[in-house]
């Protein structure tokens, strides 16, 4: 056997240890003729080189939908097999494919945290809860300069700024 003086491992021909050995030295020597990408192994720049030809040799046999790398296959077949290897760590959901556990994430990034003290409705941003707040109060701070009209939020008080103008967005 061939042993690697670095970490030990044994291989049963010097071209393996050889290039194991690259693993270590990050030495890649083997370079993609369409986007100059390095690989230590020449087996690792064969598979990449697969994105370039659009060569799909792993097709999956319940759906057949097909992939260039066995290890999207393996991934893929998880859904047919109901795994779900994606935990949400919030709220203990799991899922079966990463894109959806992001989805799922940004959920939780969107919930409404801000809750009204008066009648505890939530939302998500604390602006928000303050202008609803407005409601329980009866004020509303945001006065036109032209008629002296309130409003409680900004954007009534643009809307209402325009019949001074005769500004038209819409039409």
């Amino acid at each position: 056997p061939y042993r690697c003086s670095e970490c030990g491992k044994c291989f049963s021909h010097p071209s393996y240890l050889k290039a194991h050995q690259r693993t270590h030295t990050e030495e890649k020597t083997h370079i993609c003729s369409e986007c100059k990408k390095a690989f230590g192994c020449l087996s690792h720049l064969k598979v990449h080189q697969r994105i370039h030809t659009g060569e799909k040799r792993y097709i999956c046999n319940e759906c057949g939908k097909s992939f260039s790398r066995s290890s999207s296959l393996l991934h893929h077949q998880r859904i047919h097999r109901g795994e779900k290897m994606y935990k949400c760590f919030k709220c203990g959901i799991s899922f079966s494919d990463l894109i959806t556990i992001k989805y799922h994430r940004q959920e939780h990034a969107r919930e409404k945290k801000y809750r009204c003290s008066e009648c505890g409705k939530s939302f998500d941003q604390s602006s928000k809860l303050r202008t609803h707040q407005f409601i329980h109060t009866g004020e509303k701070p945001y006065r036109c300069s032209e008629c002296g009209k309130s409003f409680k939020v900004p954007a009534y008080l643009s809307a209402h700024q325009r019949i001074h103008t005769d500004e038209r967005p819409y039409t």
